[in-house]
């Protein structure tokens, strides 16, 4: 039955102009899978969709490079609670940013307490992002930095004080490098994709992958979608790890399933239990995680996952602490990426979905709502 449904709420959606476009998979509560592609790759592209389109699934990297990160902390190169600063200087070095003076010139000072590898995982290290901080928009535009200058804006408060989303994930990226020796786009392929059969899953787009990939789009006042110029920076480029890889449905939902089956892949494990653990519940006590607030609208609106519910943060994922909505259990895991691409595991029910799309600004309402109509479609 939730094969049927899947498609017609996704069908509907495409028929209505939400994208040019999705391509969707799913392992399903009773144990079977769902995969769907409709529409084409874009409005200005008439080829169609196909399981194997490429998106750029930008924050869905996340989890993916704090599983690196975890791993190394597995073989004891890397410690949760060590200064991350002292591995690398200059996120030690970052001030914190109290404020502005009465001439609009901003008030920084320096850090008072280490920043740790937890607190990078975990969101609790003051990074922000500009299109998520009302402060950091107005420090870059004051000091001439724009939003690809996210990782050299200061921090917004002492590491372990509150929550908040941004580049985090990025300096792990980079500890990664480090620590491992090896470029972060040769590590995660060694040692995630590899194992998990993820051979779609890059930093760097190969030509014949190019040519599979979906067009971005940028909805217009009107409701509708134009074309939007999107390429990350040619390589050599920073392999970010918080939010640089493109990949497919059907790669992505190969690391949900490992999700689900305890970290096991089809290739072997990618995680040890207690590793996984820490990957997969509340490692923040009671910060209140998940609800970002849009300060540069071209990039982002609002979003609150699951409004009114207690949302957690493990050390790489949003955890729901109570039901959903939409039929994910309590304990679930889920986040998303910055072109409407979104994702949850639920490992009670033994589900899982991805659904993705090419459309800015993020948390589109007429995504999120395809995406909760997808999610109640898998549970039925």
């Amino acid at each position: 039955m939730s094969a049927e449904a899947i498609d017609r709420v996704l069908s509907a959606a495409q028929a209505a102009g939400v994208a040019s476009g999705f391509v969707a998979a799913a392992k399903l509560p009773g144990g079977g899978e769902y995969a769907g592609v409709f529409g084409q790759r874009g409005v200005a592209d008439p080829a169609a969709m196909t399981g194997d389109t490429l998106f750029w699934i930008a924050s869905m990297t996340k989890a993916l490079t704090s599983i690196a990160a975890l791993q190394l902390v597995e073989q004891g190169r890397l410690t949760l609670d060590q200064d991350a600063g002292a591995i690398l200087p200059a996120i030690g070095e970052a001030p914190i940013l109290e404020g502005f003076d009465e001439t609009g010139a901003p008030r920084l000072r320096p850090a008072r307490r280490p920043l740790t590898v937890r607190h990078l995982l975990t969101h609790t290290s003051g990074f922000g992002y500009p299109f998520m901080s009302p402060e950091l928009a107005r420090y870059g535009a004051h000091a001439g930095l724009g939003v690809g200058d996210s990782l050299a804006m200061p921090r917004l408060f002492e590491a372990g004080e509150r929550w908040q989303y941004g580049v985090s994930t990025d300096f792990v990226g980079q500890l990664v490098e480090q620590v491992s020796g090896l470029t972060l786009d040769v590590y995660l392929k060694r040692h995630v994709f590899d194992v998990l059969g993820m051979a779609d899953t890059t930093f760097a787009l190969s030509p014949e992958q190019a040519g599979r990939k979906a067009a971005m789009h940028a909805r217009t006042p009107d409701g509708g979608l134009a074309p939007m110029p999107f390429a990350p920076p040619p390589p050599p480029n920073p392999m970010l790890g918080g939010g640089g890889l493109w990949s497919t449905a059907g790669d992505y939902l190969t690391f949900l399933k490992a999700l689900l089956a305890g970290g096991v892949g089809a290739g072997g494990a990618i995680l040890g239990g207690d590793s996984l653990a820490l990957l997969t519940t509340n490692q923040v006590g009671e910060l209140d995680c998940g609800v970002l607030t849009a300060s540069i609208p071209m990039f982002t609106n609002d979003f609150e996952p699951m409004p009114g519910r207690t949302k957690r943060w493990s050390l790489g994922l949003m955890v729901n602490e109570e039901p959903g909505p939409d039929g994910r259990s309590a304990g679930s895991l889920a986040w998303a990426g910055l072109s409407n691409c979104y994702y949850w595991a639920d490992p009670a029910a033994g589900a899982a979905g991805v659904l993705l799309m090419q459309i800015m600004p993020f948390a589109d309402p007429k995504a999120l709502e395809v995406f909760s109509a997808f999610e109640q479609a898998v549970y039925l």
